[in-house]
């Protein structure tokens, strides 16, 4: 089950059924809890909601500068022989840009490059939060766990309650037995209860990702005891180089060089010219009028925004070879984390659950027997309880690591399909 994150990646949006008012709550799978939230988490929506307005400004990169049409008066509503508009002159020009250094391609290529970044962001993005499911889905199969283990301890506690009453009533053990025995029975009804709690919390964190205040499920099928091996370290640590977080800074740099090429084009000068038509109300003549113009110093400056976006363009190498050496970091403690915590729990199940059990049996046969005290019966009840939790938080430990992994690989990871077994986790 939870190897399966990572091959979810590129899930499709299904529709999901919902336990509502009166309906039995159901079972919910991992995968169901990742399609819910794909459906409706509007994190996985905002790269797509970005696009439109990439694209508009893709389309408007790819417009050539205006044509302007000018009209000028001349020599009109003067004094003397230019009073009124006897001696006015009428200009009707066109006028343009010539863009030179290839600007409009350059202006494309930084549109374009900026959409393209979005694929990645959002693959970024989908992975980040298929994570966090898996984690809030594991919070709530850690609860049930809790709940379980605190139900054997209150079993294995009222056996002593019972076994105490009976020898106070015999006269073979005193009150303040039956009363410790009690104590210890309230206390395990006490992590009972808690752990109840924790399953409600965490099954309303979990539901909230597809905004649904009543979580609408009551049983998981996950099992944080399903711990698998996992490939090399070498093969992992490959794989995070292809992660989409990698892919994010990539989309980046192709951004930069198309700024950087883009800033260059400005070092050569665009020419402004104009054409028109000239009529004097005087002489009644029509003449061609026509110029351009063409700015100096445009090298001097243009090289500071080249230099600039030539420092951005280079500190993208820098803050890649920065996030890569993390991103190996952090899969290195995780895979080293995983690995500790699976020989924990694997350990845990075969060597010290199976013998503790066998001597909480024998010390309550002999307890009734009158052959050990009684908190000599408890001490092995509590150390039992207490291997079970230590078992537990190995194996949750174990699934947070695997979670990580497969978020900075994107990839199973699966390497065989051995597990801890049922019998080992007993």
């Amino acid at each position: 089950m939870w190897m399966r994150l990572a091959a979810l990646a590129a899930i499709a949006f299904v529709p999901c059924v919902y336990a509502q008012g009166t309906t039995p709550a159901v079972p919910l799978t991992l995968d169901a809890a990742i399609a819910r939230v794909a459906q409706y988490h509007p994190d996985l929506r905002l790269a797509e909601a970005q696009r439109p307005v990439w694209e508009a400004r893709r389309d408007a990169a790819g417009l050539p500068p205006p044509l302007t049409l000018g009209v000028e008066l001349e020599n009109a509503l003067g004094t003397g022989d230019s009073r009124g508009f006897d001696a006015a002159e009428a200009t009707v020009t066109l006028a343009g840009v010539l863009e030179r250094g290839g600007k409009l391609d350059a202006r494309r290529a930084v549109a374009q490059a900026n959409l393209d970044s979005l694929a990645p962001q959002r693959e970024t993005a989908r992975l980040d939060l298929m994570a966090e499911v898996a984690r809030r889905y594991l919070a709530v199969t850690d609860a049930r766990q809790q709940l379980r283990i605190a139900e054997t301890d209150i079993e294995q506690r009222r056996r002593a309650v019972a076994a105490a009453r009976l020898r106070l009533q015999a006269g073979a053990s005193p009150e303040s037995v039956l009363m410790t025995a009690q104590a210890m029975l309230a206390q395990a009804e006490l992590d009972r209860d808690r752990a109840k709690q924790m399953d409600q919390s965490a099954r309303a964190a979990l539901s909230a990702l597809w905004r649904q205040r009543d979580p609408g499920f009551d049983v998981v099928t996950g099992d944080p005891m399903q711990l698998p091996a996992l490939q090399d370290f070498a093969v992992l640590a490959d794989e995070v180089q292809r992660t989409p977080e990698l892919a994010v800074l990539a989309g980046e740099r192709r951004i930069r060089e198309a700024q950087v090429q883009l800033a260059r084009t400005q070092a050569r000068p665009d020419v402004s010219w104009q054409v028109g038509v000239r009529n004097s109300r005087d002489t009644r003549d029509t003449s061609l009028v026509a110029g351009f113009s063409l700015p100096l110093g445009s090298v001097r400056r243009a090289g500071p925004e080249i230099r600039a976006a030539e420092a951005e363009l280079a500190l993208n190498s820098v803050e890649r070879d920065a996030r890569a050496l993390q991103l190996y970091a952090t899969l290195a403690e995780a895979h080293g984390r995983y690995l500790t915590s699976r020989l924990e729990v694997t350990r845990m199940g075969r060597d010290v659950l199976p013998q503790l059990q066998r001597a909480e049996n024998a010390a309550e046969k002999a307890w009734r027997a009158g052959a050990i005290s009684y908190m000599e019966w408890a001490q092995l009840q509590a150390m039992r309880i207490d291997a079970r939790q230590r078992q537990l938080e190995a194996a949750i430990a174990a699934q947070t690591a695997l979670i990580e992994i497969q978020r900075l690989t994107g990839q199973s990871m699966v390497a065989a399909t051995d597990t801890v077994s049922t019998e080992d986790r007993r």
